[in-house]
């Protein structure tokens, strides 16, 4: 983690996407913070920066950078990726959402997977999650972090519940101690799997509360 002291009058935050999930994901790891989130739609920012970066800790941080440049605010951003050891070098969790090609939507991403993992079984087929975030201020940043999150499998099969635009892989990402994907776990089941989510929120929170004060502006 790297973090710097931000300005008492900053008091507005970025939601660097442009996907309303991720939005709400980001939005919970800010909630109730004396901060007030609000999204490129809504600042009329269009543009989507290049994912820049050789993990993604490096990309969260220039995704940040930019969209807090473009909006001239504070802004968070993220990026994260399938851990998949069995696939080996022909597996990178950084194109995790473009292995699949440009045009494939999530319905195809799912079907590729699958097919990819068709020939492992049992813990063959694990699987876990890294994120990069980070919190920047005008093109500074302040705060970023990378965590791992809890080890799965992928299933043989999504979950039947519907599709998370954007959190495709969430569907097949499969915890027997549970019976249950990612999408279907508990808040008390994610924080006893060391949830990327949930510490990363921890993290978040801590570095607020300790940086930064609200001008009510």
């Amino acid at each position: 983690m790297t973090g710097q002291t931000i300005g008492k009058s900053a008091t507005s935050i970025l939601l660097a996407t442009g996907n309303p999930a991720k939005q709400q994901k980001l939005a919970w790891l800010v909630e109730a913070l004396n901060l007030s989130p609000t999204t490129p739609q809504e600042l009329g920012l269009s543009g989507v920066p290049e994912e820049e970066g050789g993990t993604h800790h490096e990309i969260a941080r220039a995704k940040a950078r930019e969209w807090s440049l473009a909006g001239s605010t504070l802004a968070i951003a993220s990026d994260g990726g399938l851990v998949l050891p069995a696939l080996g070098d022909s597996w990178e969790s950084l194109y995790t959402h473009r292995f699949a090609g440009p045009a494939a939507d999530d319905q195809e991403r799912t079907r590729r997977l699958l097919e990819l993992m068709e020939p492992y079984q049992g813990g063959e087929r694990e699987a876990s999650w890294v994120e990069g975030l980070c919190v920047a201020d005008r093109g500074r940043v302040l705060a970023s972090w990378e965590l791992r999150g809890g080890t799965g499998v992928i299933a043989e099969t999504p979950d039947d519940g519907p599709a998370i635009p954007g959190f495709w892989a969430f569907s097949v990402w499969y915890f027997p101690q549970f019976g249950r994907t990612y999408n279907q776990l508990t808040p008390v089941e994610l924080e006893s799997l060391d949830d990327h989510w949930t510490s990363l929120r921890r993290l978040v929170r801590r570095y607020f509360q300790s940086h930064f004060v609200s001008t009510g502006r």
